[in-house]
This record gives C-alpha cells, structure tokens and sequence, in this order.
C-alpha cells in the first residue's frame, strides 16, 4: 500500500500560530517523521509541497511549516525575517513534532534548503537527539553570501537596511526590497536564476505570491553575520549537504570546506545554480538522492 493523507495543521511559536501540513504516509505504523521550512524570504507554497509528497510516498510523516509572518502563518509586521524567531520557529515546530501521536518521536529528521538549510545545520549543532538532518543548497557564511554580490549592489543593500532600521526604531512601517530580482536590480537576490525561478516555482500562483517577493531590508545588515558552517564541526546527526556547483548564493568552496567538517556528513554535489534543484530537470535527482540518504540512515516504517 502506498498514498498518503495531509492536514492542514497549527502549532504556536511564542505566542503565535503557525501554519503547517502535516503528511501522514498511508498503513505505515510509526514512521520517522521530517520537519521542513524553506528558504530565504520564501514560504512552503513554492514547492515544499512536491518534497513532502515524494517523502510521504516513500513513508515518511512530515510537518511542512511557515515562519512567523510569512506564507499562511500569523505574525505582524509581515515579511520581516528575524533570524532569531526564524531559529525559534524551528525549534518550536521540532517540538510540536515530537509531541504527534503515531509517528515514531524518536526520529525527527530536519530538511531546509538555502537559508532554511543554514537553519537546519544551526539547530542540529545544538539539538543532538536529531536523528539525520538534509540541508540543500544551504546558507553556510554570512560574509560569503552577503559579498558576493557586486559591491554596489551591497551599498544600496545597506544603505537600504540602514534606512528600514531606523523607520523601525521610530514605529513606522519597514521598508522594504524585492527579495529576488535580475542582475543589475536592487534585491537581495540577483543571481542569474533567481527571479527566473522564482517565477517558475510559484506557478499557477504567480500573481498572488509576486505581491509577497519582498522583505523588510534591515535583513542586508544581519546575513554578514550569521554563518551556521561556524558550527559545522558540532553536528552528530548525518547530515547529507547538497551543493550546486555553480552557486552564486552560497559559493561552492565555502559550502564543500564546511560540509567536509561535518562528523558524519555526507556530500553530493550538482552541475546547477542556487534555485536549480527544485525544479526539472534537477529535481528528480535531488529528492531521489534524499530518500537513499533517509533509507540508510532513519528507515521508514514498514506498512
């Protein structure tokens, strides 16, 4: 038997409800189950879904969930990415995961890609009852993913962080940038494939979540400064690290030096850019490639 069911589903972090699916593999008796967010400024909505559904196939339960004021989650002011309730937000749907009946509580696997990725590798350095951890694509340092960019795009990026914190200090609204954009543009993302991306994995919903491509800027002053590869060397879950060969957004030797730091990590590299991976004709590859990883090392349930 195979199939799987999904609820819409609520847990609090800190006062406020986030929204989540929560993927039940159908006939299986206490499946490990996988804790997912996406990535920078993104929301399960662009693609998180097809990762869970290949996961539950493969039976596995898993809670797909939005960060505070993003997505379908409470929160106010919207679209304001505190790294901070990020990381609480993940360890407060860990906890409502270990809570589920049915599901084995004992093998909580974390999946995060891109910044959800650097969350995952973050919270797994402190949190070591984990049981695997799967980080694609993910932030690794600060400085390398904040410079990498052309020095006058991270002027005006600053500049327009400086000028958002202050509204903030003052009570007024944030201001706010594009979060991907094209090369040439003002946005926190201007790889090549971003905005291009963006575009493909929001789909049919395109005009709906292009009023959502935008974050309060004062975020260009914080990624400098947060580099979970820092922790690497603390995990001791397995850990499988995907890494795009051509990364513009989290360049590939910086991502390789700190994934081989990893205790029990594993590495699997891809001929593709950032936003590649969550898409044909990488997807297949890149999710197949997870599940072999899950099979070895968190076993789902028999049926």
């Amino acid at each position: 038997m195979s199939g799987y069911t999904r609820d819409d589903v609520t847990f609090d972090s800190h006062g406020t409800a986030c929204a989540a699916w929560l993927y039940r593999p159908t006939g299986a008796t206490t499946p490990p189950v996988i804790v997912m967010a996406h990535g920078f400024a993104a929301m399960r909505a662009l693609r998180l879904d097809a990762y869970a559904a290949r996961f539950a196939e493969a039976g596995y339960a898993v809670l797909v969930f939005d960060y505070r004021g993003w997505g379908d989650s409470a929160g106010e002011p919207r679209r304001v990415l505190d790294i901070r309730a990020q990381q609480l937000d993940w360890r407060a749907a860990v906890a409502y995961a270990r809570e589920l009946g049915d599901v084995d509580t004992s093998r909580v696997v974390l999946w995060g890609t891109s910044f959800g990725g650097g969350h995952a590798l973050h919270l797994a350095a402190e949190d070591h009852d984990v049981a695997a951890v799967i980080a694609q694509v993910p932030h690794i340092s600060g400085p390398a993913s904040a410079f990498s960019q052309p020095p006058s795009l991270v002027a005006r990026l600053i500049s327009a962080g400086v000028r958002d914190q202050v509204r903030a200090l003052v009570g007024r609204q944030p201001y706010r940038v594009p979060a991907a954009g094209y090369p040439g543009e003002v946005a926190m993302m201007t790889s090549p494939d971003a905005a291009p991306m963006a575009i493909r994995l929001a789909g049919d919903r395109y005009e709906e979540l292009l009023a959502e491509n935008d974050v309060a800027a004062r975020i260009a002053l914080r990624v400098p400064f947060y580099s979970p590869g820092r922790r690497a060397h603390r995990i001791t879950a397995p850990t499988l690290v995907q890494i795009a060969e051509r990364d513009t957004v989290t360049p590939f030797d910086v991502a390789l030096k700190a994934a081989q730091r990893i205790p029990k990590g594993e590495i699997r590299t891809y001929d593709c850019l950032h936003f590649e991976p969550y898409l044909d004709p990488y997807f297949d590859t890149v999710v197949a490639d997870q599940i072999t990883f899950l099979a070895a090392h968190v076993p789902a349930a028999q049926r």
